[in-house]
């Protein structure tokens, strides 16, 4: 760490002198006349966090495939046409039979393998289930188009959601809106599952009821190591090999005013509220990170990324095995669904699109998902990244491209051009993960929803505003979440490059002011701009930096990336 800090000055030299990060561009169908003539002026200074390294400003740039190492590769591995099972594009009969012979004929193959679809329409009503690595699907591009013509709720209960279904009738989870007359189950579907569905086969899946845990198999205890290092001692190496992907797991055993608690959040007393899943249950890890180990030397590990925060022996520290899937990829397609009827938040009936189950080192590229419910779900995966995603359609939706349970995961040119009810969302347990270039045309959120999500990042973000009332309020950074699960976002969680759009000319005097969370403690917002005057409401502790300016660099990832290559 020591050198990485007496090169950083240097380095901020080289990049002034070069400008190796000027201007990006977002995709070209996102760009606007209005918006492009209307930016604000780049600030001619690097913000002081940067520069000076305080307050402390996570390095975002390992998240994404390969830990954003290399650029996302080529797929390959032995073919299986699907029209060789007997698909059909554009008869108008459903696939699904013949898809899953191709399936299942690319899981016997030893070795990658590749599940291909030509160009055309096909439809299908079954789950496509990807239970090994090494495993990609693959269209020729958008014209190559998925459509599933009935939601996930005509579908047997896939073995995975049995315990959700019990959670949710245990606990009686109902959508009650008084003023639109409804008092409804939730749906299975709200939060998981989807048509595409990555699974390691035998996991339990997202956990919910206390009886059905069990004692995680650790491999080693942490003794020492600090936040932002790449190395820790643990006290045993004996199960421990060089090239293991492994989890880091913190343990919140002091209950309610546990010293963990006040390392997510500062000071925790001062909020109103502390949810009970943070303190209710000591044998769940509240803190996770995935990583690999690089090297070893004697009881030392050297990490693939940095230390997420120290291992403090009060949070019992430990490595555990995490089985995953590695490889796993779907790309080059389109996904649509029929303009379902939208009935309520948390009702949806599981037009879903892709569910990311146990996934590490994989990804998701230039797909267009067409009225889903949600387009993108997932959970406990690490060092993907999810490129060149659009969604679009006029079905409301619930998410859009969702992160929860994820860590160094990589959201990069996300297009948002459907009304969802959390478009941008890093929900429970997402750490270190980002949102890079991504553009949101309908009632944007940038949601930070609870369940202990901290030190993530939105990243050169465009956001369009709807017309705006008289109070010229808008709740841009509004954090939703179960009050169990308060606050919105725990420490460091940072806003770079966001510029905001109003549908009007610009008013000098016409301030627009953009609410976040009274509970989201310690965030970095640098270069919040737009076509407006803007006031930022947000807190505690907020750190902001050339508010009403453009950055002088449009990525923060992209500057970490080039300094920690460098």
């Amino acid at each position: 760490m020591n050198s990485y800090f007496q090169c950083f000055s240097i380095f901020f030299v080289f990049l002034l002198a070069s400008n190796v990060l000027g201007d990006e561009q977002f995709p070209e169908k996102g760009v606007t006349e209005k918006s492009d003539r209307l930016l604000s002026a780049h600030a001619k200074s690097i913000p002081n966090i940067i520069t000076e390294r305080s307050p402390y400003l996570p390095d975002f740039s390992y998240a994404g495939y390969k830990n954003g190492n290399i650029s996302l590769p080529s797929v390959d591995g032995k073919i299986f046409n699907v029209t060789d099972y007997g698909a059909i594009a554009d008869d108008g009969k459903d696939d699904s039979e013949s898809v899953l012979k191709a399936i299942e004929a690319a899981k016997a193959f030893d070795g990658p393998v590749v599940v291909k679809f030509p160009s055309g329409r096909f439809i299908l009503s079954e789950i496509l289930y990807i239970d090994r690595s090494d495993f990609a699907i693959q269209g020729v591009g958008l014209e190559t188009t998925l459509f599933y013509p009935r939601p996930m709720r005509f579908l047997d209960t896939p073995p995975q959601l049995l315990e959700l279904s019990e959670y949710l009738i245990l606990n009686n989870k109902r959508q009650r809106e008084r003023a639109n007359n409804i008092d409804l189950p939730f749906s299975l579907y709200a939060w998981t599952g989807g048509y595409l569905w990555a699974r390691v086969p035998g996991a339990r899946g997202k956990a919910y009821l206390k009886e059905y845990d069990r004692p995680p198999d650790v491999l080693a205890n942490v003794i020492e190591g600090v936040r932002g290092n790449l190395s820790v001692k643990v006290d045993d190496v004996g199960r421990l090999r060089v090239g293991d992907v492994i989890k880091l797991e913190w343990y919140n055993v002091e209950g309610r005013n546990s010293s963990l608690l006040k390392e997510l959040y500062g000071d925790p007393t001062r909020f109103s509220i502390i949810g009970s899943h943070h303190w209710t249950n000591a044998n769940r890890a509240l803190v996770t990170q995935v990583t690999k180990i690089l090297s070893m030397d004697g009881d030392q590990l050297q990490l693939a990324d940095p230390l997420l925060i120290d291992a403090n022996r009060d949070w019992k520290p430990k490595l555990v095995r995490w089985e995953h899937l590695e490889n796993v990829s779907l790309s080059d397609f389109t996904m649509e669904f029929p303009n379902g009827v939208y009935i309520a938040h948390h009702v949806e009936e599981g037009y879903n699109g892709i569910y990311l189950e146990g996934v590490y080192d994989g990804f998701v590229r230039n797909i267009e998902i067409i009225n889903a419910d949600s387009g993108i779900l997932t959970d406990d995966i690490a060092n993907v990244t999810l490129e060149d995603i659009t969604t679009s359609g006029p079905h409301r939706a619930h998410y859009t491209v969702h992160m929860g349970s994820v860590y160094n995961v990589l959201a990069k040119r996300v297009r948002v051009e459907n009304t969802a009810e959390h478009p941008l969302s890093f929900n429970t347990y997402a750490v270190k993960s980002v949102y890079k270039d991504c553009e949101v045309l309908s009632y944007p959120i940038l949601d930070q929803h609870s369940g202990a999500n901290h030190q993530n990042l939105f990243d050169n973000i465009r956001v369009h505003l709807p017309f705006l009332d008289e109070d010229r309020t808008y709740p841009l950074f509004g954090g939703g979440g179960a009050s169990y699960w308060k606050p919105s976002h725990g420490r460091f969680s940072t806003l770079y490059n966001i510029e905001v759009v109003t549908r009007e000319e610009p008013h000098t005097d016409n301030v627009v002011t953009l609410k976040g969370p009274r509970d989201g403690v310690q965030s970095r917002l640098i270069g919040i701009h737009g076509t407006s005057p803007l006031k930022i409401q947000y807190g505690p502790d907020a750190h902001m930096e050339q508010i009403n300016q453009k950055p002088r660099y449009t990525s923060l990832y992209d500057l970490q990336l080039k300094e920690r290559q460098k």
